[in-house]
């Protein structure tokens, strides 16, 4: 039997680079088609084409009419993104597979866990409200045509390269210097921390699936862990103690709306996930990365080199700022 032909846009990023170096593993016979400006380093097996998604006459050129059976965008983010694979992908995949997000879900959420039928919608975020409107293009597109669609939302995703707070490594280099650190809310909100490793493991099972097509599938760890705890594990593992301010998140809405939009419109609220309906389809997929591990390897990844250790200046203001107005300051009696 021929291995699966399989198209990936993007396919360097934090998610799409573990994805990519399973399904080479799994003996699919992948393509990478980005700019050639890789974060992350693509499979030696993956043919690679350098070409502008959003220049398809770039992209029509570089794959000179082929066929595929899976085809992956990994950096589509608004309805006129998905219009444009339409028009290069229809009639030439038998699958089309968009990566959406779980900040499309209800938010706050009315229930938990959030399932696949969790309705859509979030009003605080453009981000998702972008990914759902995406969402609604390949829905019609399935529904008038059968476009041969299969929608993925993860949620927080995160490899040794990116710690899990805002700022990045900021938070850690704070920590280490015996700094607080804002921890929004009361840092008791649930939230789910998956490992790319183990995203590529629920995912790359789907590629060429046929159950998929028409289907949304979460794709997320079952390790649920509170903002606190969080903040403390990766305290742990950068050998330090973690002290944090607790921070409204309408405050820093309004003193950081961009860090405020992706907290009022994702982080602010627990976010626990049933994965039932991905193991209906890959019976095998467990996560089995837990968020100590994680922690340990994004902490060896930064200080194996100093350059990767780099503070957001600014950020860093903001946080002192914030830990000085917010500070609980107790006084003995």
């Amino acid at each position: 039997m021929s291995s699966l032909r399989v198209l990936f846009i993007g396919g360097s990023g934090t998610i799409s680079s573990a994805c990519a170096r399973l399904a080479v593993e799994r003996g699919i016979e992948l393509t990478v088609l980005n700019r050639g400006t890789a974060r992350h380093e693509v499979p030696a097996e993956a043919e690679q084409l350098v070409a502008d998604i959003r220049e398809p006459g770039s992209v029509r050129e570089a794959l000179a009419g082929r066929e595929f059976d899976a085809v992956v965008d990994w950096v589509a983010f608004t309805p006129d993104h998905v219009r444009t694979d339409l028009e290069l992908f229809e009639g030439r995949t038998g699958q089309y597979v968009f990566i959406s997000s779980a900040s499309a879900y209800q938010t706050p959420p009315a229930r938990l866990p959030i399932r696949e039928s969790t309705p859509l919608r979030n009003p605080y975020w453009k981000y998702s409200q972008d990914k759902i409107a995406c969402e609604d293009v390949l829905t019609e597109a399935y529904r008038d045509r059968g476009f041969p669609a299969t929608i993925i939302r993860p949620s927080h995703t995160y490899d040794r390269t990116r710690p899990p707070f805002n700022g990045g490594w900021t938070v850690v280099e704070r920590m280490r210097r015996g700094k607080e650190i804002v921890v929004h809310g009361d840092g008791s909100s649930l939230w789910t921390l998956t490992h790319h490793e183990d995203f590529a493991r629920g995912f790359v099972p789907l590629l060429g699936h046929s159950r998929t097509l028409g289907e949304a599938f979460n794709i997320t760890s079952d390790d649920v862990l509170t903002w606190d705890q969080i903040a403390h594990i990766l305290a742990r593992a950068a050998g330090v103690e973690a002290r944090i301010v607790h921070v409204p998140s309408d405050a820093i809405a309004a003193a950081d709306p961009e860090w405020g939009a992706s907290l009022l419109g994702d982080k602010t609220h627990s976010a626990v996930f049933d994965n039932s309906k991905l193991r209906s389809v890959v019976p095998d997929f467990v996560a089995s990365i837990p968020y100590e591990q994680g922690a340990r390897e994004i902490v060896a990844w930064h200080d194996e080199d100093p350059a990767r250790r780099t503070v957001d200046a600014r950020h860093d203001r903001l946080l002192d700022e914030l830990v000085e107005r917010f500070r609980v300051v107790t006084t003995a009696s």
